[in-house]
């Protein structure tokens, strides 16, 4: 029971990104630093799109240097050499349809025992680390120097990454952003605090420095990054943590809504400076062009869920969560595709019975995928993006 991400979930970028460049000049768009390894990929049909959220655990900043130890002392992280390293502690994917109406998120939890492309059976979370690894030692080899090291290596675990979710979950990924560890606070920090709920008082001072009340309350800084990364301590453990990761950006666009954003200037360049610093985005995503669609983020019109998991499992030493993939693809094209029941034929005299029949029995089916959706028992209950959830 473990997943972070925190897109670093979660998620942040998608906030960055979609909401604030709104009254940005339109140069702000290619300002935030682009990777090529969606390019030539499969794409969405019918205007549909799917963006990969990654946060990344990692200590050290996208050109390679090493965080100030100073600011990981304040985050109350490790250092690069300590702990860390390229895990993708953060996978979201949001689908959102062609006419932006409501989007749907799905937390991938970071320890789901997968296949990963020339490395067998691993940890979900793995396949960046690895990937980059390899690619680091040639590159080494090669005599190639940071910062230009970093990005190719950086963009070997992408691809690593977004090729084993999509054939996962048997999806296109049309675009993707990828956060870094420090994302949370910065964001946290430009926007002025983000409003969370919990369920009960924690207390993770050993661990992630969580030390919170129960009850609604508004978190700045190293705060937003021990609210998600917290899971010692927490019911269902890294499973929570993903919930956390969720309300987390609920908050977000919660104050993005309610509190006039759009008409700070202030506040809207220090989104830009921290989207700047902190986010990586596929060279093929135009953030001004998308933002008519992203309606369904900014008003709110969100659901998150979290990829089952059929149980847990002890392989090569480490905890695992074992997945049963015919599940997890159903589960997600019922979210992103739902059923939509058929308007019953009529005639001079109205709704025949067959096919009023017909309809009756689409729309129980459809209602059946929702509520299982929703109430599926390893992934708990969804949180609703409208509002600020309480999590555990």
């Amino acid at each position: 029971m473990r997943a972070k991400k925190t897109i670093a979930t979660l998620s942040i970028a998608i906030t960055l990104l979609s909401l604030s460049f709104y009254l940005l000049d339109r140069t702000a768009g290619t300002s935030i630093p682009r990777s090529n390894v969606l390019n030539g990929s499969v794409k969405s049909a019918g205007g549909d799109v799917n963006i990969l959220l990654l946060g990344l655990d990692s200590r050290r900043a996208n050109d390679g240097s090493d965080l100030p130890r100073k600011l990981l002392d304040i985050m109350h992280v490790g250092s690069s050499s300590q702990v860390g390293g390229y895990n993708t502690n953060t996978m979201i994917l949001i689908h959102i349809p062609a006419d932006g109406s409501h989007a749907v998120a799905i937390s991938i939890p970071r320890d789901d025992y997968v296949a990963v492309q020339g490395y067998g059976m691993q940890k979900i979370k793995e396949a960046y680390g690895l990937a980059k690894y390899d690619s680091e030692l040639k590159l080494i080899k090669a005599g190639v120097q940071n910062p230009a090291r970093e990005q190719q290596s950086r963009d070997v675990g992408r691809t690593a990454t977004i090729k084993t979710i999509s054939t996962l979950l048997n999806v296109p990924i049309d675009h993707f952003a990828e956060v870094n560890l420090v994302g949370f606070y910065d964001l946290a920090n430009a926007v002025g605090g983000v409003q969370v709920c919990l369920n009960h008082a924690v207390n993770d001072s050993q661990y992630s420095g969580a030390v919170f009340p129960a009850g609604l309350q508004t978190i700045t800084g190293a705060q937003a990054l021990e609210f998600v990364r917290q899971r010692h301590g927490l019911p269902n453990g890294d499973l929570d943590r993903t919930h956390r990761q969720q309300a987390f950006i609920t908050g977000v666009i919660t104050k993005f809504r309610t509190q006039g954003l759009f008409g700070d200037i202030g506040k809207l360049q220090n989104l830009l400076n921290v989207a700047k610093k902190d986010v990586v985005i596929d060279s093929g995503w135009d953030v001004l062009g998308f933002l008519p669609q992203a309606k369904a983020l900014t008003g709110g019109h969100i659901t998150f869920h979290t990829l089952p998991i059929a149980g847990y499992a002890l392989r090569n030493g480490q905890d695992v969560n074992i997945i049963d993939i015919p599940t997890v693809q159903k589960y997600v094209h019922d979210l992103f595709y739902p059923v939509v029941a058929p308007k019953p034929a009529t005639s001079a005299s109205g709704a025949t019975k067959s096919s009023t029949t017909k309809a009756a029995k689409a729309a129980k089916a459809a209602k059946a995928i929702s509520t299982a959706a929703t109430n599926n028992g390893a992934n708990g209950n969804s949180v609703d993006g409208s509002n600020i959830p309480c999590v555990n």
